[in-house]
């Protein structure tokens, strides 16, 4: 009896933890800012938005491929959550036309950053996953701050370490 009771215990905290990944449960026009931070945590950005709306970006990044922007008006009360790292969204940046700022805005922080000395650029980093595909957007940067070259490519690290679907082949290259 108590090893089921257990069982259940954990069974719910593992649901919870799942839960907060996306926010899952969190009702736009009536959760409250505090309930997206009790459920998500702390925000790895907070932007203000020009209307007196607050955009809070909750990374899962590196390998949780997720960046989600919950929109919360200036009364605190959540008005939307999404998604951010999708494919769909790479078309919003351009090279020699977006800036640094336009990629914080899109796509929050990145999960990992460095410099390319020789060529005097920057890059960001932000894994994905478009449907069970798990991929890599590469950023680059001109000391300007202005996009110079996006790279969508497959997470090759994921191929030779985990194959298809997280099952191990054994594949090495």
């Amino acid at each position: 009896m108590r090893q089921c009771a257990a069982a259940a215990v954990i069974g719910a905290a593992l649901l919870a933890g799942c839960a907060s990944f996306d926010g899952r449960g969190l009702v736009p026009g009536k959760s409250t800012v505090a309930e997206v931070q009790a459920l998500m945590g702390s925000p790895a950005q907070s932007l203000a938005r020009p209307n007196g709306d607050s955009a809070l970006y909750f990374s899962r990044l590196p390998e949780g491929r997720a960046m989600f922007v919950v929109t919360v008006g200036p009364d605190g009360v959540m008005k939307s959550i999404e998604q951010r790292l999708e494919r769909q969204n790479l078309k919003r940046i351009t090279a020699g036309t977006s800036t640094m700022k336009d990629v914080r805005e899109l796509f929050g922080p990145p999960g990992r950053a460095g410099r390319l000395p020789r060529q005097g650029r920057e890059w960001w980093e932000y894994k994905y996953r478009d449907y069970e595909e798990r991929r890599i957007i590469w950023v680059q940067f001109s000391d300007d701050g202005i996009v110079r070259e996006v790279l969508d490519m497959l997470d090759w690290e994921w191929v030779r370490g985990g194959g298809l679907f997280g099952i191990h082949f054994g594949i090495h290259f």
